[in-house]
């Protein structure tokens, strides 16, 4: 993997730059979407090209090696070959997954042990077993197995989860470096920085990350409980550290105002199931502000969904029939609703970067901050 850094913002830290894969580049800053079990929930891959515009999609190797399960992914040729995306993919290790689990989870010096939430059966997690599952999965991009701790924890669980995530990682970049790809390409390994919300350390975890010279970091556990202002503080003081030659993958955020801030604060990539989640239940994203779909307000409106929207679903439909399809739980409505997030979510990451490379990032983004948040 190779990264070009091509601009940095004045005044800011955001960053624009161009991430080389073995299936394709990636212009950052870029949103990923999610495609947790291969796909991304609503939409066709046709879609994800054409209609999104997406450069780079996630899959999770928690729920792909519970189901297909990798023998049957190694048998495809790979996740790429499986699931007919041919752009570059990256897997999260499942350590978020794990955490989720709360009670149906054991953390040990060995690993994450782990009941599967589909049939309750028993599962061990360790830092070598995720690098060679994500070797079959094939992902261009793997990441470290970590623990992601609540953003509420208190200093001696913080100072203690931090340990076992560096000690992990420790094992993980040695299987990642004694090993190789299985499908005739090579894949990026990203250590992951946690720390909760404790700045120093937030600064040991970057310092420690940063020495083992990985192709690509990532930031971890924020947006999991913290105020976003303390978020973005954790952020600022990662960055401090983190190389600015490689790039920086803001891990599991967030709404589009969350997407600026980390723009703004020099990250680089960033994902979350927020655009398609929240698109499934009826509230729309558009560079005008944010539209609960299912109000009485749309329902004799028929005027395109988003005249100057970035797909063309925006002005083949009305908000009147929009909302007769969330109102009539139509799948189609889940089709539209995740099809037009993703859209404007990179399209925002677009726009960005387009303002970045210009020079007048700083004065733009006030801007559209006020427009995307908005209420209409």
């Amino acid at each position: 993997m190779d990264f070009e850094l091509q601009a940095t913002a004045p005044g800011t830290a955001a960053r624009a730059g161009i991430i080389t894969t073995a299936h394709g580049q990636i212009e950052t800053p870029i949103f990923m979407p999610v495609g947790t079990v291969g796909s991304v929930k609503a939409v066709h891959v046709k879609e994800l090209h054409d209609e999104v515009k997406a450069q780079i999609i996630l899959g999770n190797t928690y729920h792909l090696y519970l189901r297909p399960g990798v023998e049957i992914l190694r048998q495809a040729g790979g996740l790429h070959k499986f699931n007919s995306w041919d752009g570059p993919i990256l897997t999260d290790s499942g350590g978020f997954q794990v955490f989720s689990l709360a009670e149906n989870r054991k953390l040990t010096e060995e690993g994450a042990h782990f009941r599967s939430h589909i049939d309750g059966s028993k599962h061990l997690f360790t830092p070598e077993k995720v690098v060679d599952l994500q070797r079959t999965i094939g992902s261009d991009i793997m990441m470290a197995l970590d623990e992601c701790p609540p953003g509420t924890s208190e200093r001696h669980y913080a100072r203690k989860s931090l340990d076992l995530t560096h000690r992990w990682l420790q094992r993980g970049w040695q299987r990642y470096k004694e090993t190789e790809g299985l499908y005739g390409y090579s894949q990026a390994f990203f250590p992951i920085v946690q720390g909760c919300t404790y700045k120093d350390l937030r600064q040991e975890s970057a310092k420690f990350v940063t020495d083992l010279g990985a192709e690509g970091n990532a930031i971890g556990g924020l947006a999991v409980g913290e105020p976003a202002e303390v978020m973005y503080e954790m952020i600022e003081v990662v960055n401090d550290i983190l190389p600015k030659d490689r790039p920086r993958y803001l891990m599991g955020v967030g709404t589009p105002a969350n997407i600026l801030e980390a723009i703004d604060r020099g990250v680089d990539m960033m994902d979350c199931v927020m655009p398609t989640r929240n698109g499934r239940r009826g509230m729309l994203f558009t560079k005008h502000g944010i539209m609960n779909m299912r109000n009485a307000k749309w329902a004799n409106d028929f005027s395109p969904l988003q005249e100057d929207g970035p797909t063309e679903i925006d002005r083949i439909y009305t908000k009147a029939y929009v909302r007769h399809l969330f109102i009539a739980e139509e799948f189609l409505a889940m089709q539209i609703g995740s099809l037009h997030n993703l859209a404007f979510y990179l399209w925002l990451g677009g726009e960005a970067r387009r303002h970045i490379l210009a020079g007048d990032f700083a004065q733009w983004k006030p801007q559209i901050l006020e427009q995307v948040t908005r209420r209409l």
